[in-house]
C-alpha cells in the first residue's frame, strides 16, 4: 500500500462518518464502543443510523488513529482536543490528538487524531501502518 488510502463515507440526516481503511490499526474502540453500529461481519460494516449522532460522535472520537472521523450536518467537523497532546508508544509510534496539520505526500491534511510512524518504515507515511518495528 502506498500513498493515501481511500475514504468511505456513511451518512445519516445528522452525521457523516468517514473511514480510511489504510489508517485503521484495529484498536477496536469503535467495535467495543458501539457493536450495533460497527460490525466487521456486516456490509456495510458501519451502520450509523443505529444510534444517535451524539453517541456516534463520542465513540468515533475514541479512534486513536483517526481512521474514523465524523462531521455533524449542523455542527461541522469534529472539534480537536485542546491542548494538543503527543504520546510516544513503547514501540516508537506517536499518538497525536489536537489541532493538527499533517504534511503528507499528497499535501497538508487537517486532522484531530493520528498515529504517526516513529520508525520510518510505514508505507503510509507519515501515518503508522504497523509495517515496521514501531507499529508492532
Amino acid at each position: 500500500m502506498s500513498g493515501e488510502s481511500e475514504r468511505r463515507a456513511y451518512r445519516t440526516e445528522s452525521i457523516t462518518v468517514t473511514f480510511e481503511a489504510g489508517r485503521c490499526l484495529h484498536a477496536a474502540a469503535c467495535v467495543d464502543g458501539l457493536p450495533e453500529v460497527f460490525d466487521p461481519a456486516k456490509r456495510p460494516w458501519v451502520q450509523p443510523d443505529r444510534t444517535t449522532a451524539e453517541r456516534l460522535a463520542e465513540v468515533v472520537r475514541r479512534c486513536p488513529s483517526g481512521a474514523l472521523q465524523y462531521a455533524l450536518v449542523d455542527g461541522g467537523p469534529e472539534a480537536p482536543d485542546r491542548p494538543t497532546r503527543i504520546t510516544r508508544g513503547a514501540t516508537g509510534q506517536l499518538t497525536v490528538r489536537g489541532e493538527l496539520s499533517v504534511d503528507t505526500p499528497h499535501g497538508v491534511r487537517a486532522e484531530t487524531r493520528a498515529i504517526l510512524c516513529g520508525c520510518g518504515q510505514s508505507r503510509l507515511q507519515p501515518y503508522c501502518d504497523h509495517a515496521g518495528p514501531c507499529g508492532r
